[in-house]
């Protein structure tokens, strides 16, 4: 599976005014699923006086890792429509929060399917996207003799050295596109007196 993924560079915020009701939408790139609910927690604290903050995110270069939430709205009528703006751009390692100010009128279902789809969508719109990649750390040890043989490897393979520790007994940990990463332990593992001591997802 590809590593690439779309987000946003940086959050992004949209409002819209519908029969009196005003939505707050908040787009916000995201590391983790406990990141974005941390995130949507703060939202819903800081306007804690509104009647609704409805939400969705989602997560992995797959979209495989989602959730969405009415927040006491009717069933399917915000979260759901939130998530679909997600997925129809095309982006993951995002969260959107729509903050909901009721005017006095009553929208309806569809009404309220049409608000947080377009409030979510707008809030995407007044964003940034960018292609990433998830990232995995490889980590090995290799002896002194064999540094010139591990430096080649490591510029031939475009990582990024995290750390180093030189001695008689050598430690390295590189980052790497995460669809990368066995192959480029497979090549460490090739070096003489090499040992590779894990590969760990980072992002």
């Amino acid at each position: 599976m590809s590593a690439e993924y779309r987000t946003l560079e940086q959050p992004s915020q949209a409002v819209l005014r519908e029969k009196m009701s005003k939505f707050i939408a908040f787009a916000m790139p995201v590391s983790s699923s406990e990141e974005a609910r941390e995130r949507i927690a703060r939202i819903a604290n800081e306007y804690h006086d509104a009647r609704h903050v409805c939400w969705a995110y989602m997560i992995g270069a797959g979209g495989l890792e989602f959730q969405s939430n009415d927040n006491g709205e009717p069933s399917g009528t915000a979260g759901k429509p939130i998530l679909g703006q997600i997925r129809s751009a095309g982006l993951t390692y995002l969260a959107i929060a729509v903050v909901r100010y009721f005017g006095g009128i009553k929208l309806g279902t569809s009404g309220l399917i049409s608000a947080y789809r377009e409030a979510a969508r707008l809030a995407i719109e007044a964003g940034t996207v960018v292609t990433l990649y998830e990232t995995s750390s490889v980590a090995f040890t290799f002896p002194y003799l064999a540094m010139n043989d591990v430096m080649r490897m490591v510029k031939e393979s475009e990582a990024a050295i995290v750390s180093q520790t030189f001695d008689n007994s050598c430690a390295m940990t590189l980052s790497i596109r995460s669809d990368r990463a066995h192959a480029l332990a497979e090549r460490i593992a090739g070096i003489s007196g090499t040992s590779v001591t894990g590969i760990t997802p980072t992002s």
